[in-house]
């Protein structure tokens, strides 16, 4: 066979394995040759009853009620917009209920629906409420949102597929599918070629109604971009907004979001061109980017809230679900993934949540290994990344995370070299997180707040140090995009977990170093938390280094005497003017402690400076005129000099039992910590822990000897 038959055979092969597949519904997450196994599934797994059991009922209640498609009007949150976003989940529900059930009642909701929207979609302009001619969607007041509705949809119109007649699937298609289409890839052009997730949305929903309705320009585009040449499109996408960890760029919170339209489009590849090996691709590449995202969570489900993130989203949100299910089913099959679906307590109704579900009936989980991690960030592992300490069982957990990674885009904040501390299952030293109430259409329509930029996004909203009361890269995201902090060392030893960092470009003339540690010590139930933040600089400066905590105060080695009236903001802009000074304290000597009680446990935090020290006790929630600020406490170590260091030593202890009123080990061990030494080669530092002195040493110029405990 000549090279030129054999191309048109093989590409005549490809096309009509593609068309064949084509005209097989459902096709997507549940596939035809798998509905009567996910039906006996249903009848047999407890998980899949019960999943299945709660998108029947929302199904029956869609039933219930009239079909109600209104005229896009409001702005996230309002009445339309989430009209709009329950039909599409009404939609997707019935479309299951009708696969598992067989009944028509369901089909012939989602086709009403459908042919309602296709009656009125192109007498729509652009939302009223958009932000930008640019971004607008004409469904919703951002684009991103019409891209999420389509992406559900696609699914619902694929699972009632062949029983919707086939004159009103040809009214469907041509006028709501491809008008849809159109509109998202060439109205909508700059965001279908975006590197960034409302480009992955586009691109996403883009090609699944491809391949849906067995148009192969549309498919080919969504994974190459529009030109076909590579250079954007979701293969680009996997390549730059993802680490060789599986680290996303915009941070956990994001992450977790961007995933749901990676996993579902890889899953239609698969289904429909399993010879592209979308699940092999850059080293299965999606599989990391599941475990990371599970990784950058806390024992309590949370996610670390770094960059604009809400902080009540956990691994529960459907993006998670959806990715736990096809990372086991599809790409490998970890037993410590279904300690993740047991808590999730549910899986989708879809081959994938078959085999979740009947190997958890099974047996088969282990709890969930969280690990101790260094976790690179940016497309080539180059860009910094994020340091996860972790000591203790899934129950009763410590963690540490230092943020050393990227900016993040937009979504970004201005805190290199950030400190977060969990314990207990709770927050100790938490992120504030992003300054919005998602979707509550009385706070700014549902979208961030000015207090987003005003505070949340601003160094001193972070347990970051803060030099002369200006945020890093003076909260520009130009320059901050083009820098990012330097790994110098890591380690997973047992009694010592260790994370150090450098950040040399957030402001001009100051070098951040800022190692932190989990230290075993003989005589202590848990670690400690050492951390030693040091400035090096050639001027003299004003450092600030907040300590955001959760609890409260109960112990100080220092007289408090907070202002009972008259409290005044603690500066006027770079986020100062939103806190509250309670006390200022300036310490005799250079060193002191504070004590906490959060969740019936004793945090001590004893610290000593290399300058003269003042202690301040803040609160959040000066010049917050409409309210807009969640409540938060601090207590900010204060000094002045050309280089200091910073370094204090957390000890867990003791506890309260309110209902017995008893209370044990309320006061701290650890006693004596001094700064023995500290600058460019090293910080040495001693304390003692029931009269045996121990000497903790930094060699920041020695890789191979760099940290000792003795």
């Amino acid at each position: 066979m000549n090279y030129l038959k054999k191309v048109v055979l093989v590409s005549f092969c490809a096309f009509f394995s593609l068309s064949l597949m084509a005209q097989t519904h459902p096709s997507i997450m549940l596939t035809k040759a798998n509905v009567a196994a996910v039906k006996k599934g249903v009848n047999t797994y407890p998980l899949l009853r019960q999943s299945y059991q709660a998108v029947k009922n929302a199904a029956d209640k869609a039933l219930a009620q009239p079909i109600v498609v209104p005229v896009p009007k409001d702005g996230g949150g309002g009445y339309t917009h989430e009209q709009h976003k329950k039909n599409y989940s009404n939609m997707l529900n019935c479309g299951v209920a009708y696969q598992i059930s067989g009944e028509k009642k369901y089909a012939d909701y989602v086709k009403n629906v459908m042919l309602n929207y296709a009656s009125q979609y192109e007498k729509w302009p652009l939302h009223p409420k958009r932000k930008s001619e640019e971004d607008g969607g004409r469904i919703f007041w951002q684009s991103l949102n019409d891209f999420v509705w389509q992406l559900y949809t696609i699914q619902a119109y694929d699972l009632v597929y062949d029983g919707i007649p086939a004159t009103d699937r040809k009214t469907i298609e041509e006028k709501l599918f491809v008008p849809i289409l159109k509109f998202f890839t060439e109205d909508r052009y700059d965001v279908f070629n975006k590197i960034h997730n409302h480009g992955t949305w586009n691109l996403a929903a883009v090609g699944i109604t491809g391949y849906v309705l067995n148009k192969r320009e549309y498919v080919e585009m969504a994974i190459k971009g529009s030109k076909k040449d590579g250079k954007t499109g979701y293969l680009a996408q996997i390549d730059q907004l993802f680490s060789p960890d599986g680290y996303y760029m915009e941070g956990p919170y994001y992450q977790r979001y961007a995933l749901l339209p990676f996993v579902l489009f890889a899953k239609a590849i698969n289904n429909y061109e399993p010879s592209r090996k979308i699940f092999e691709y850059r080293d299965k590449l999606l599989s990391k980017a599941i475990h990371t995202s599970l990784q950058t969570s806390y024992t309590d489900k949370t996610f670390f809230p770094l960059n604009d993130a809400i902080k009540d989203k956990t691994y529960e949100s459907v993006e998670l679900v959806y990715g736990v299910d096809l990372a086991y089913a599809d790409i490998k099959a970890e037993v410590d993934l279904l300690d993740i679906a047991r808590q999730q307590n549910r899986v989708i109704v879809s081959d994938a949540g078959l085999k979740v579900a009947a190997d958890l009936a099974a047996g088969k989980a282990v709890p969930f290994k969280y690990q101790t991690l260094w976790i690179r960030d940016g497309g080539k592992g180059d860009e910094g990344g994020l340091g996860i300490l972790r000591n203790g069982p899934n129950t009763d957990q410590q963690c540490v995370v230092l943020k050393a990674a990227s900016q993040g885009m937009g979504h970004g904040h201005f805190d290199r070299l950030n400190l977060l501390f969990y314990d207990n299952t709770t927050e100790i030293f938490p992120d504030y997180g992003a300054a919005r109430f998602l979707n509550i259409d009385t706070k700014n329509g549902g979208g961030y707040l000015p207090e987003n930029n005003t505070w949340a996004k601003q160094t001193v909203a972070h347990n970051a140090l803060v030099v002369d009361q200006t945020s890093h890269f003076n909260a520009k995201l130009g320059p901050a995009d083009k820098a990012s902090p330097t790994l110098l060392y890591f380690s997973n030893q047992p009694n010592l977990k260790v994370v150090s960092a450098k950040e040399d470009k957030a402001y001009t003339d100051v070098t951040m170093l800022r190692t932190s540690a989990l230290v075993k010590v003989e005589g202590l139930d848990k670690p400690l938390l050492i951390d030693v933040m040091q400035a090096q600089s050639a001027k003299s400066h004003q450092y600030d280094l907040p300590f955001w905590y959760k609890g409260q105060l109960v112990n100080t080695s220092f007289p408090v005497t907070a202002k009972a009236n008259q409290l005044t903001a603690l500066g006027d802009k770079n986020g100062y003017q939103h806190i509250w000074l309670n006390a200022s304290n300036p310490l005799e000597g250079k060193s002191g402690m504070v004590g906490l009680l959060n969740k019936n446990r004793f945090y001590t935090t004893h610290f000593v400076s290399d300058n003269p020290l003042e202690v301040k006790l803040l609160s959040i929630g000066a010049n917050d005129p409409e309210m807009n600020l969640v409540d938060g406490k601090a207590f900010m170590l204060s000094s002045s000099g050309q280089n200091q260091t910073f370094v204090s030593i957390t000890e867990t202890h003791g506890g309260t039992d309110p209902i017995n009123e008893t209370v044990s080990s309320a006061l701290p061990t650890v006693s004596g910590l001094k700064l023995i030494k500290s600058d460019a080669q090293q910080t040495i530092i001693s304390f003692k822990v029931n009269e045996r002195t121990y000497t903790y040493q930094i060699n920041y110029t020695e890789k191979q000897n760099y940290i000792s405990l003795r």
